[in-house]
């Protein structure tokens, strides 16, 4: 597997399959559905990102749990290894196949919508279907299912609970394990975990859902879930505020959060150069204020009483903040689709880098109060190592998720700017660790992150880790080589 300026291992195991044993998997889900022609398989060995491209014998595309499970039973007596794949929207290549022995899993034809309980608040869903689908149902029946993200027109459920993906919800509702009160998954062996459970409550043992979810179908190929739904707010309000600085954001947060409580359901800061970018790249994006800011605060407050009543308090913890010269300017949404658009140039940020050149992400947490000592710090190291580097650090001050992109000097030379891409993890990471944070706050490890966690990691807790692995996997067919190495 090779990857724009950033140099991963490849599978050692490169011989690829018989066409025999092709023929067996193909026979499973039938001929339309096993894709073996290079430009078929293309859509699944490269990401939207364009890091990572990768190798495959084939792609398989199930349409059920049994055709899953025959796969996975196919691929334990062959020792053939597997790579689980939604959506394909991952940041550090856990969808992604290395080698022409892999066979890449889409879950994308799973995607029925099983059942909507509105008195539980529960829905329960096949892995592969996409998460607006699932925004959609739950409005469908009066409920809020609060997951949301940037890619949340594409990535599917299987994908968000295999990653546990966190995005702008998290502050009030937690990440995806949080949200998540079941699971069906097909096991190493091919047998079906049936744990498609809606208790709140179920202390029986140790818990296999919370092992599956955020194990990168390293453990189990997640087939479906219960989901939980909330009541939806029957008021909600959008802002889009200017600050001067990280620091004066942070005070309106504890602001904000005096006022409105846990109807505090956003807290979403970012610089002006982003804001530039998206306003640069995005079509229909419009600069929501008369003047430039050096940051902006994007804050939503939800009510379960009343649209006045969310529009009270928004008011009210803008005055405190203008009050206390936290706040230099605000715009509040007039009207729904004012809101969303608010909410789509923050969720277009990271997409409005790519047309900007080469791009050095970081995917970081640091305790919330640490955020704005976090960006001084990594900015001189940043702009120390390459003068002229454009730093588009922005996300969810709310929890301390900072996504610290870094877009290439003006002219730079895309390829040699991105060969800087491990020096500049390792200095931005080792700032996170003196915070005592974490370098994969919600994008999860994969194959770009694996070393590094088996660096940062306790020599018992990697211990743990490869023993769960081989209990669940001890032929390591489900996706070998990613989160942990054994």
């Amino acid at each position: 597997m090779t990857t724009a300026g950033i140099a991963l291992p490849e599978d050692p195991q490169d011989a690829p399959l018989s066409g025999e044993l092709l023929q067996r998997f193909a026979a499973i889900v039938g001929d339309g559905n096993a894709l073996t022609a290079p430009d078929d398989m293309a859509p699944y060995l490269a990401e939207p990102r364009d890091l990572f491209h990768g190798k495959a014998a084939a792609v398989l595309r199930p349409k059920t749990v049994e055709e899953v499970a025959a796969i996975v039973r196919l691929a334990n007596e062959t020792k053939t290894p597997l790579v689980p794949q939604g959506g394909n929207t991952g940041h550090v290549g856990g969808q992604s196949p290395r080698s022409p022995r892999q066979i890449v899993l889409s879950l994308a034809r799973l995607d029925q919508i099983r059942d909507v309980d509105p008195i539980g608040r529960t829905i329960s869903v096949d892995a592969g279907v996409v998460l607006q689908r699932v925004q959609e149902a739950a409005e469908a029946a009066g409920l809020l299912f609060p997951l949301s993200l940037g890619s949340e027109g594409s990535c599917q459920v299987g994908g968000n609970l295999a990653s546990n993906a966190g995005g702008t919800g998290v502050l009030a509702y937690g990440n995806a394990r949080d949200l998540c009160l079941g699971v069906e998954a097909v096991l190493a062996s091919g047998e079906i975990f049936h744990g498609l459970r809606r208790l709140k409550k179920d202390n029986r043992g140790y818990d296999i859902r919370n092992l599956l979810v955020g194990s990168e179908g390293t453990l189990g190929i997640i087939t479906g879930a219960v989901l939980k739904l909330y009541p939806r707010p029957a008021g909600r309000e959008v802002a889009f505020v200017g600050a001067a600085s990280p620091d004066d954001a942070l005070k309106l947060l504890r602001i904000a959060e005096r006022h409105a409580g846990g109807g505090l359901t956003g807290f979403e800061f970012m610089p002006r150069l982003g804001l530039d970018f998206v306003l640069r790249h995005i079509e229909g994006a419009r600069d929501p204020m008369a003047e430039p800011h050096a940051w902006y605060v994007l804050v939503e407050v939800s009510s379960s009483r009343s649209g006045e009543d969310a529009r009270d308090t928004m008011e009210a913890l803008l005055a405190d903040g203008f009050e206390a010269s936290l706040v230099e300017d605000a715009a509040i949404a007039k009207s729904l689709s004012e809101a969303k658009a608010f909410w789509h140039m923050r969720e277009s940020m990271s997409w409005a880098q790519k047309p900007e050149g080469g791009s050095i992400k970081h995917d970081v947490a640091v305790p919330v109060a640490r955020v704005p000592d976090f960006l001084t710090a990594a900015d001189a190291a940043v702009l120390k190592a390459i003068p002229g580097a454009r730093i588009c650090a922005f996300g969810h001050l709310g929890d301390g998720n900072v996504h610290y992109n870094i877009s290439q000097p003006v002219g730079a030379d895309k390829e040699d700017f991105l060969s800087h891409w491990r020096e500049i993890n390792g200095l931005v990471h080792a700032i996170v660790a003196d915070m005592e944070g974490t370098f994969s706050a919600e994008h999860g490890i994969g194959l770009l992150k694996r070393d590094e966690l088996s660096q940062t990691k306790s020599a018992t807790e990697m211990d743990l880790m490869r023993a769960i692995k081989r209990i669940f996997d001890p032929n390591n067919i489900l996706n070998p080589a990613k989160v942990v190495q054994i």
